[in-house]
């Protein structure tokens, strides 16, 4: 079992910066793929980024250059660096962690892009 908890989600303007961070804790070893998707209303959910236990990193079209992930493995976090926002990037993101055989997920934290 793995549990993944979010953290950092907010209201913030046009323009502007948040950091989301992923804690994990349980059988962590396992996971060898975490990332970030994202579900806005009336949307499907959508994979924002994802960071290999080897530190590979993938990034959807929206948000290359504008968003980065990365790893602390000390700390058993990983953190979305979102920059520049925009209000289509308002939705509520989630944490996902894959093994070979299953997948975890976060709780989620909203995050809003408002002027």
């Amino acid at each position: 079992q793995v549990q993944l908890v979010e953290s950092g989600g907010g209201l913030v303007q046009p323009g502007g910066s948040l950091t989301l961070s992923c804690a994990a804790s349980g059988s962590i070893f396992s996971v060898l793929t975490t990332g970030w998707y994202r579900q806005a209303p009336g949307k499907q959910r959508e994979l924002v980024a994802a960071i290999t236990s080897g530190g590979s990193t993938n990034y959807a079209d929206s948000v290359k250059g504008r968003f980065t992930i990365s790893r602390d493995n000390a700390k058993n976090t990983v953190s979305l660096q979102m920059n520049s926002l925009k209000p289509e990037d308002t939705a509520v993101y989630y944490c996902n962690g894959r093994t070979i055989l299953l997948s975890y997920w976060g709780q989620g934290t909203q995050v809003t892009v408002s002027s």
